[in-house]
């Protein structure tokens, strides 16, 4: 069929279908052929839209189909090609489905062709049990702040025992550097860490030394800068349900289906096109989605339908609820497993003493610690004082594998005002016992960049904004600590790093020639150790172990592995506890532990039944 423009677009413009092809209706974005590239668009708020190729000299109509997508197929023409649509209001608008952006987020799309890039490696996955995550970010990984640049330090994370990095999310957003959730083009990795064949390029460089890759990604809200949507796809959100960010994401409404297969179309390209193990989703708990079938069972489903390997969809969900986590046998039947804050909040608590926000409803509770670490939630249903409502469901009948463990991550370091990383606010003795319960723990651990060779410089909230939106962010970021007691002079509040600020930024880059050699050496033993002693266990843990109390910070975690039983015995205070003697094989330990547990003592051991 032949597509011309209406008189108020321009002079006729022809574009054709693409040769014997039909519509493809779960496609987004543009597509290379042999003969040309088809674009597709939906944008059902519009009753026309023209598609601008840079360099032509006309737009050319696109095709309106009733599913409110609109299509225009273009011979001639193939990657590098730059584009974009163009509304009825004469609005600019790049591809939501774009794969790259060269000029950021209100610059022309680019078209890429995925199959230009030849793949070399033979790449079969890792097992989840196997599994030793590094949480990074590319922007402050290096000085560089690159995917070629962080290519170049997987060395050290081989020596260092890592087996995974879960790299914080990569989609386009507005400005030079960001955490990454503000990301408003889901399918193009960020122009600022450089081209998606360098992305590539960082998945098959882990992969050549046995690591696995796997990518943060929000599903909950888009960013509020370079977000065009609403303007021609307004369906895509909806005010029924209501988000931190604003209206949530329409997964369940009118016209949702389109939406609920961009966001599978998504997850799905992230797996494909750039060959990663798995991914991680951000605050699911925002995710809402009163459908027959939710949107994150969909997702979970069709991503395992099509997986050729071993593939690993990790949750973060503040309500903590396991039936996201159930197994087949030993498979994950959704999600293989979520982010675990109880046992962050625990050590941390332990380790500092803090009170304040949700610290306050962790102290001194040795239940909550015997909890998190030998069933994963802490909160199982009780009511959390910090949210005055109850929270989680019981959990000890995953397996431990279930729970990713971490004493930091960018959330629990960068929501503070000063960043501060936890080596900042605890003593090193408490940093040694901590570091050896959640390496050894039979959770999967997770390692925050910088943190095994005690980096010093802060992880601080930063992004790039401009204008008045970057005013509201700089207030709003002082604002959100002035209710807590050491802010309340807004003198001291006016000491926060600026968010906005270059600076802050940069100040967040990992210094690679500051190294703490001695901690770097306890975190490789660790490792070594795990892969030792824990990891051949993790196949026959197939629930939850079981907490004897001895104080709010001393605690013995027993679990059951076939005829051994792994004990881990702890005592996170400055005071010495009595313990009943090991019986078994002790394999690792951390102070005093002849007879009492001195301070920040740690002993793990393994038992015959």
């Amino acid at each position: 069929m032949n597509l011309f423009h209406r008189d108020d677009v321009g002079r006729a413009t022809r574009a054709r279908r693409a040769p014997d092809e039909a519509p493809q209706p779960a496609s987004f974005g543009a597509t290379v052929t042999p003969e040309g590239v088809r674009f597709r668009l939906w944008a059902p708020a519009s009753d026309r839209v023209a598609l601008l190729l840079e360099g032509a000299s006309a737009p050319i109509a696109m095709e309106s189909r009733p599913d409110g997508f609109f299509e225009a197929f273009v011979a001639g023409i193939g990657a590098g090609a730059l584009y974009r649509y163009l509304l009825p209001d004469g609005t600019r608008v790049p591809d939501p489905a774009s794969r790259f952006q060269p000029f950021d987020v209100d610059g022309p799309s680019e078209v890429v062709d995925p199959a230009s890039y030849v793949w070399s490696e033979n790449w079969a996955g890792r097992p989840w049990d196997e599994i030793v995550l590094y949480e990074l970010h590319i922007g402050a990984f290096t000085p560089e702040g690159t995917f070629r640049s962080a290519a170049e330090k997987l060395d050290h994370l081989v020596q260092l025992g890592v087996t995974a990095i879960e790299i914080m999310p990569v989609a386009d957003f507005k400005g030079r550097w960001n955490w990454g959730y503000d990301g408003v083009l889901l399918f193009a990795p960020d122009s600022s860490y450089g081209r998606p064949e360098d992305f590539k390029r960082l998945v098959e460089a882990a992969h050549a030394r046995g690591i696995a890759v796997l990518l943060d990604v929000v599903y909950n809200h888009l960013g509020a800068v370079g977000n065009y949507l609403p303007t021609y796809a307004p369906a895509f959100f909806t005010d029924r349900h209501k988000t931190p960010w604003g209206d949530a994401i329409n997964f369940d409404g009118p016209d949702s289906r389109p939406v609920r297969e961009f966001i599978i179309a998504n997850a799905q390209y992230w797996i494909d096109e750039f060959h990663l193990d798995g991914l991680r989703l951000d605050a699911v708990h925002a995710i809402f989605d009163d459908g027959p079938k939710h949107i994150l069972d969909e997702l979970a489903e069709r991503l395992r339908a099509n997986a050729r390997r071993p593939l690993h969809l990790v949750v973060e969900d503040e309500d903590n609820e396991p039936y996201r986590l159930r197994r087949r046998g030993r498979a994950p039947v959704h999600y293989t497993a979520q982010w675990n804050d109880d046992v962050h909040h625990v050590l941390h608590v332990a380790a500092t003493g803090e009170r304040a926000g949700y610290y306050a409803a962790y102290q001194d509770d040795g239940e909550l610690l015997g909890k998190a670490l030998a069933e994963g939630f802490a909160y199982q249903g009780q009511v959390m004082p910090y949210r005055d409502r109850p929270r989680g469901a019981p959990s000890a009948s995953l397996p431990p594998g279930a729970f990713v463990a971490f004493i930091q991550n960018h959330d629990q370091i960068g929501n503070r005002a000063f960043g501060e990383r936890l080596s900042k606010l605890a003593r090193p003795e408490a940093m040694r016992a901590l570091a050896a319960i959640y390496l050894l723990l039979p959770q999967t651990p997770m390692i925050f960049m910088g943190e095994e060779w005690g980096a010093e410089q802060p992880f601080l909230f930063f992004c790039d904004f401009e204008g008045d939106f970057a005013d509201a962010v700089r207030q709003g970021r002082r604002a959100e600590f002035a209710r807590f007691p050491e802010f309340a002079d807004p003198a001291t509040r006016a000491k926060i790093p600026d968010p906005v600020g270059e600076s802050t930024f940069l100040a967040s880059k990992l210094d690679w020639s500051r190294m703490d050699e001695g901690r770097l050496a306890h975190y490789r033993a660790l490792l070594r150790m795990r892969r030792r002693c824990i990891a051949p266990l993790l196949a026959h843990i197939q629930s939850g172990g079981r907490a004897v109390i001895f104080g709010p910070d001393a605690i013995r975690v027993r679990w059951q592995a076939r005829e051994r039983i792994l004990i881990l015995d702890a005592n996170l205070c400055g005071r010495r506890s009595d313990f009943p003697p090991a019986r078994g094989r002790i394999f690792w330990s951390e102070g005093e532990t002849a007879g009492a547990l001195g301070p920040w003592a740690v002993r793990w051991s393994l038992e015959a039944e």
